[in-house]
């Protein structure tokens, strides 16, 4: 299966790694080249260099037609756009945005894209910790639309003012990137 991750954080160089070690063919991309130190050094899939809400680098990197797409990056904006060209203009099988704002979370799976909303998950785990019932917030939430046009636009009109991740935390040895 190929498996096309945008967003080399603790979460997608764990899931990078997950799918790997199951025999996917794994493409991950980020911005920040020190995000591959995060990758194992036995990983054996493709890290690229590049923005994964832009087309072009997408299909450069062989996006194209991947059976699961996931965006894991700090911002929504950049997640919902780069699922929504996954999703619409790369024909990709099955898509997953991480969203942090359980309303939008809510909104884009109403619109066709299967949200994970950290928001709700992490309240959820520390309600279920302390005895607590569940928030009633979305955690995954399936695509259960379709967004109606074929327009490349982010469907959300904020501007994203997410920065990238943080410094790496991993002691796996530094990994070259590939420019996109």
């Amino acid at each position: 299966m190929k498996t096309v991750i945008v967003g080399c954080g603790r979460v997608g160089a764990e899931l990078a790694s997950t799918f790997d070690k199951a025999g996917h063919e794994v493409i991950i991309l980020d911005l920040t080249p020190r995000a591959f130190d995060r990758l194992p050094s036995t990983f054996k899939g493709t890290a690229l260099r590049g923005d994964g809400t832009d087309e072009d680098i997408l299909r450069r990197a062989g996006a194209e037609d991947a059976d699961i797409f996931i965006a894991m990056t700090e911002g929504d904006n950049r997640n919902v756009l780069a699922a929504q060209l996954a999703q619409e203009a790369l024909g990709a099988k099955r898509v997953i945005a991480k969203i942090n704002d359980p309303v939008r979370a809510k909104a884009y799976a109403e619109l066709g894209i299967a949200t994970l909303c950290r928001t709700g998950l992490m309240v959820d785990a520390m309600n279920a910790h302390l005895g607590f019932d569940p928030s009633g917030l979305p955690a995954m939430l399936a695509a259960t639309g379709h967004h109606k046009t074929g327009a490349h636009a982010a469907l959300g009109d904020a501007p994203d003012a997410d920065a990238p991740e943080g410094a790496p935390g991993s002691d796996a040895a530094p990994r070259a990137a590939v420019e996109a």
